[in-house]
């Protein structure tokens, strides 16, 4: 693969929602076709039909191929797949869009994980449309855990705020039990290493939300902050992890405090999301930890405006943006840490002093 121009992939996602809209008025713009190389999965049908809905759009010609090996730079391909005889309605639930989104996602994981794209670019899907015996997701990080193992984790993150998430896609009344001070330390430990690695912050701050409002006010409405929050954010401190709080929600994003640190570690999806998308609407959905790197834009199907020309693609740009970055930094830094300078050796309770130098003879 060009170590210039990355192949990006990006998958249709929901058939009846707004993701080809926004999937096509982002790569419309001859220049994103000139940052990386777009290899789209997904119906021409859809392709087709929803070019028929924009207004104003400027002509893709699509470069169509069977996979991104075929992909030529400088145009925007698509591979053909998801939806061979699809019937497009706008706006409506149904299990064939949601088969067609599956069957995107799963071609393009596969050219993934063999190498052939250098990331993916998810647009959304109705969660309860794609169920089926063969997919049993609540979401994307659910399922590219499986494909491509580890642990992942959820990041949301744009210019002023990145949110990482402890619990994701379960039920409030579980998100108590599903909390433990192995686990925060753990979500700590990836947000840190992903901050890194991903990012290219050297020493990241990390500020911790409370579970309970007002941080449980001393016990008084909950005992997890003093109990399993503090605990786990004083050991991840004394590993190396600089780990702060826990803070009550509120506060912390109405004064602004979220600012002063490089991201936030919400115990609950809902605590972390609903802040990021009112303070970054255009925000950006990584899953980090993973083998390969996986965005997304921060909103959903959107039936209410499907087919409609309503979308704004920037979420989409984002995620594209974002996806060509940190594959960027996390190939830097895998090439830095590969082979690290040697230090030299000296002598311990003294310093280097000049006369320590190895001495050469002087040249005749």
């Amino acid at each position: 693969m060009s170590e210039t121009r990355l192949k990006i992939g990006i998958t249709q996602g929901d058939t009846n929602g707004i993701g080809w809209e926004v999937i096509l008025k982002t790569f419309a713009d001859q220049r994103m076709a000139e940052l990386c190389t777009p290899v789209i999965y997904g119906s021409p049908i859809a392709a087709e039909y929803y070019r028929g809905t924009i207004e104003e759009l400027e002509n893709i010609q699509f470069n169509i191929c069977q996979s991104a090996r075929e992909a030529k730079r400088g145009r925007v391909n698509l591979v053909a797949c998801g939806g061979e005889n699809l019937k497009v309605e706008p706006g409506k639930l149904s299990q064939e869009a949601g088969k067609a989104a599956v069957e995107a996602l799963v071609k393009a994981t596969e050219e993934l994980k063999a190498g052939e794209i250098d990331a993916v670019v998810t647009a959304p899907i109705d969660k309860e449309s794609v169920q089926s015996e063969s997919f049993r997701y609540t979401g994307h990080t659910e399922f590219f855990a499986a494909a491509l193992g580890g642990e992942p984790m959820m990041i949301m993150c744009s210019d002023r705020l990145r949110v990482g998430l402890v619990t994701i896609h379960i039920p409030v009344s579980e998100v108590s039990a599903a909390i433990s001070r192995e686990k925060i330390v753990a979500r700590l430990r990836q947000l840190h290493e992903s901050l890194v690695q991903d990012f290219g912050i050297v020493a990241p701050r990390i500020a911790v939300l409370a579970l309970n409002p007002h941080a449980g006010d001393g016990g008084l409405l909950g005992v997890e902050e003093q109990e399993t929050i503090k605990p786990a954010i004083v050991e991840a401190y004394e590993n190396g992890i600089l780990a702060f709080g826990p803070f009550a929600a509120d506060g912390l994003f109405a004064n602004g405090g979220y600012m002063k640190y490089d991201a936030v570690l919400a115990m609950y999806h809902d605590q972390g999301l609903t802040p990021f998308k009112t303070l970054s609407p255009d925000g950006v959905n990584f899953t980090a930890s993973l083998s390969h790197v996986r965005t997304s834009p921060d909103h959903g199907v959107a039936y209410d405006i499907a087919g409609q020309d309503k979308a704004d693609p920037q979420s989409m740009r984002n995620a594209v943006y974002a996806a060509i970055d940190i594959v960027g930094r996390r190939r830097a830094w895998q090439e830095w840490t590969s082979n690290p300078l040697q230090r030299f050796e000296r002598d311990k309770g003294r310093d280097v002093n000049v006369k320590d130098l190895p001495q050469t003879e002087p040249e005749e």
